[in-house]
């Protein structure tokens, strides 16, 4: 057994203090998102409930669920909202570039947003074309700290974590690690976009690889469909039968507090997420 030291390793809170960033709102572009995010301040010696704004920065969300339910559409709303004002990077690990470059450029439109934000300011990653980025995770990040550097990025969105390990599902929680850990070393607020294996128990943050991605990362996000196709759901959903419901649920958020409803979600005409009233009703 090594008797090796790493005294740097010793940080004393007053000094890890001068690092930490400020707990802040990160508006999303997702309508009905942002006011779900909270933290507690302190008015005359009594804890009050103070809207955060948007999702915390600096965080690294979890997005998950079954195949279409928004997860896609999300993340790359979400790339778009910050585009206006940042640089973004986009790393695709399921389709090529130039396909979701098209797709986003029409759901800036659709967001009132200047479609050339997407040519100016949204860096792509392709990890779909160059399958040594999808198997090896040290050279995708090694391109992410050059992409970094370069173009000043301040947000990530890696669509999808899951393309990293799914042939090794062994190796998930160590490649959701290592990614977890660069993107918080060079502050990035991030989005991870992950794949449930099926549709038993939809709502839960198990995806593959396991619960590797959401016990690791910094929140969770899952969405999730369901037909109405029993007078129990209709009563429920308050829905007709044989309508299909999208459903949206804050798994968890270790950085400040979170709404815990489960939502409805809307995907409009024109392929924009929208989180609705919670299934029970109430806000």
């Amino acid at each position: 057994m090594s008797n090796e030291i790493f005294k740097d390793a010793i940080i004393p809170a007053k000094e890890a203090l001068k690092k930490a960033p400020e707990i802040k709102g990160i508006p999303t572009g997702i309508e009905g998102l942002d006011e779900l995010f909270f933290i507690a301040d302190v008015k005359n010696s009594k804890p009050v409930k103070k809207n955060l704004g948007g999702m915390p920065a600096y965080s690294v969300c979890n997005l998950t669920g079954v195949n279409d339910t928004g997860k896609s559409l999300m993340a790359e709303q979400f790339a778009i909202y910050q585009a206006q004002n940042e640089k973004v990077c986009f790393i695709t690990v399921e389709t090529p570039a130039n396909y979701v470059v098209a797709s986003m450029k029409l759901r800036a439109k659709a967001m009132g947003i200047d479609e050339n934000v997407v040519d100016e300011n949204i860096i792509f990653i392709d990890a779909t074309s160059h399958f040594q980025l999808r198997d090896d995770v040290h050279t995708l990040l090694n391109t992410l700290a050059y992409a970094i550097k370069e173009y000043k990025i301040k947000f990530t969105v890696i669509d999808s974590i899951t393309g990293l390990f799914e042939n090794k599902e062994m190796m998930a929680r160590t490649i959701v690690r290592i990614v977890y850990n660069f993107l918080k070393k060079w502050y990035q607020t991030s989005v991870l976009v992950s794949q449930k294996r099926s549709g038993h128990d939809t709502l839960s943050s198990e995806a593959a690889g396991g619960y590797a991605v959401g016990h690791i990362v910094d929140g969770t996000i899952v969405l999730s469909k369901d037909i109405v196709d029993s007078t129990y759901k209709e009563r429920m959903y308050k829905k007709p039968l044989g309508e299909l419901v999208r459903l949206f649920r804050i798994d968890g958020c270790r950085m400040c507090g979170h709404d815990t409803k489960i939502r409805f979600l809307e995907i409009t005409q024109t392929g924009l997420v929208k989180i609705k009233e919670p299934i029970g009703g109430g806000k």
